[in-house]
């Protein structure tokens, strides 16, 4: 038994418990990096309503593109290896925005100093790639826990109500706790760190099921 696919291993509940936590945390970070991404245009851009409309705009419309390709990717062998995949491309995709986020944001800044525009074309480069990517982890958690088509309505309301108490748990803690205690790239590089954490528990998920399944 590989890997490939969990559609013929029998599920313990430990599984669905992963499963969820993971999509909480994927959450939590979504709507954490969202409200962190106010304050890193704000020094460039300031923070009017144009710099808010830009970052909900771009994460908006980044996981509207996460969550269709999430889902096309759920058809074909889903696996907590992919699916760790998705915690780990979030990781490395957030890491420019620590070491790089700078040097985009003035870049963007000597060339276009209208801060509707500039906040719009900073927030692409510096948010649509981790958007995307944490927008797969919703549809395709939906699908790892589905294993009869008659309960995926009441199972994929309970992941998205899981996922969205960590987004708003996400949005609380960072912007009254957060935002307040530590700097901002001390915040995203324990997420990344943290999203790593993620995918390697999604890999030990996989091997203890495919170890399980073998014996």
């Amino acid at each position: 038994m590989t890997s490939n696919s969990l559609d013929h291993i029998t599920k313990p509940k430990i599984f669905n418990a992963l499963v969820l936590i993971l999509a909480f945390s994927s959450g939590f970070i979504i709507m954490s990096v969202e409200l962190l991404g106010g304050r890193i245009l704000a020094p460039y851009f300031g923070s009017s309503i144009y710099v808010w409309g830009s970052i909900i705009t771009i994460f908006m419309a980044s996981l509207a593109i996460g969550y269709l390709l999430g889902g096309r990717l759920s058809l074909t062998n889903p696996n907590l290896k992919q699916y760790g995949l998705f915690y780990l491309g979030a990781a490395v995709t957030l890491l420019p925005i620590v070491f790089m986020g700078d040097q985009m944001m003035d870049a963007v800044f000597l060339r276009i100093e209208d801060p509707r525009y500039g906040s719009l074309v900073a927030s692409v480069f510096l948010f649509t790639l981790p958007s995307i990517t944490l927008g797969l982890i919703a549809p395709y958690s939906v699908r790892l826990l589905v294993t009869d088509a008659k309960e995926s309505g009441a199972i994929a309301g309970g992941l998205f109500f899981v996922s969205t108490i960590g987004s708003a748990l996400g949005t609380l803690a960072t912007s009254f706790y957060f935002i307040l205690w530590f700097d901002i790239n001390e915040i995203l590089i324990t997420m990344i760190c943290f999203l790593v954490l993620s995918c390697i528990a999604a890999f030990l998920g996989d091997y203890y099921l495919v170890s399980e399944e073998t014996d």
